[in-house]
């Protein structure tokens, strides 16, 4: 079991909504940094869990999710980092990663004490998911540059709450570890 888990928040998006224009530019800016957090997980053997919203869709599951990501107009933000055979999927239907889904249950299970988070949107949905692990007193970490943002000022501000209130480290991709955390 490893004491880490990269979690990747909303990747596999439509892009069919309010402020997208604005967002894809910032998640393009986000998938290099993505892309080597989830190849440093992998290559960890770390868990990589893909928590994302259903959009209301309550009879979709992962695949038709990524499917319709995919098919998207804006499929190739999400080919370069989709799920591979041994990523987690959970689905949710709010902000945080945690609110109402099995996440907790699947980290404790698999020994996490560490979450690494990416995606989007800083602002929100990262945002509350920090504040979540951090109450389930899970060591949070975000990399600065796989974190995508639709307000710019607002972002910085939730990345700076992150870091106050929730003890987050805040770090670039190239500087974060995977795998077992010495233990006591």
């Amino acid at each position: 079991m490893k004491g880490t888990a990269l979690i990747v928040i909303d990747m596999l998006n439509t892009y069919e909504h309010e402020d997208a224009e604005v967002l894809v530019r910032s998640v393009r800016a986000a998938l290099p940094g993505i892309g080597a957090l989830l190849e440093q997980a992998r290559a960890a053997e770390a868990p990589v869990v893909y928590v994302n919203d259903n959009f209301g869709r309550w009879r979709s599951h992962h695949g038709e999710i990524l499917e319709a990501a995919l098919t998207g107009r804006y499929g190739d933000l999400v080919e370069p980092i989709a799920p591979d055979e041994e990523s987690l999927f959970v689905v949710k239907a709010r902000h945080s990663v945690f609110y109402e889904t099995p996440l907790a249950y699947l980290l404790g299970q698999l020994g996490v004490h560490r979450v690494v988070l990416c995606g989007q949107v800083t602002e929100q949905c990262v945002l509350y998911s920090a504040l979540d692990a951090h109450i389930r007193h899970l060591d949070v970490v975000v990399a600065l540059d796989a974190v995508a943002h639709i307000d710019g000022g607002l972002a910085e501000a939730a990345l700076r709450m992150m870091e106050r209130n929730m003890s987050a480290e805040l770090r670039p991709s190239g500087e974060i570890t995977f795998g077992h955390l010495p233990s006591g």
